[in-house]
């Protein structure tokens, strides 16, 4: 099996996999761009030329305890919001609800391996 060259669909970079790094992945697993740290989910990893990689979301939607209007928190948002000391001690990320502008902490929980 020759090198995988895998085009990073947010920068471009060409990224490229040896068959032995190949054989490493399972579905599932994360590629992350060495240039702009785009992560990367492997759905398929097949023989020959059968990969295939899907964009990483960690956005989610919450609903505002001011409004009720339902909006999406996305990773660009959480990292320009304020990270303070909620009431109980917790760190929590400050976010603002684009229906009514309310101000509201957001306590994310760490996800991955």
């Amino acid at each position: 099996m020759a090198t995988l060259e895998i085009e990073c669909p947010t920068c471009g970079e060409l990224l490229e996999l040896s068959a032995e790094e190949r054989r490493e992945f399972e579905v599932g697993d994360l590629l992350v761009c060495s240039s702009c740290e785009t992560e990367m989910e492997i759905t398929v990893n097949g023989p020959g030329d059968e990969f295939e990689l899907a964009l990483v979301d960690y956005s989610q939607f919450v609903q505002c305890p001011s409004c009720g209007e339902d909006f999406e928190v996305s990773q660009d948002m959480l990292d320009s919001a304020p990270v303070i000391e909620s009431v109980d001690g917790v760190s929590v990320s400050v976010v603002e609800c684009p229906h009514c502008l309310a101000r509201i902490e957001l306590e994310l929980e760490e996800t991955g391996a």
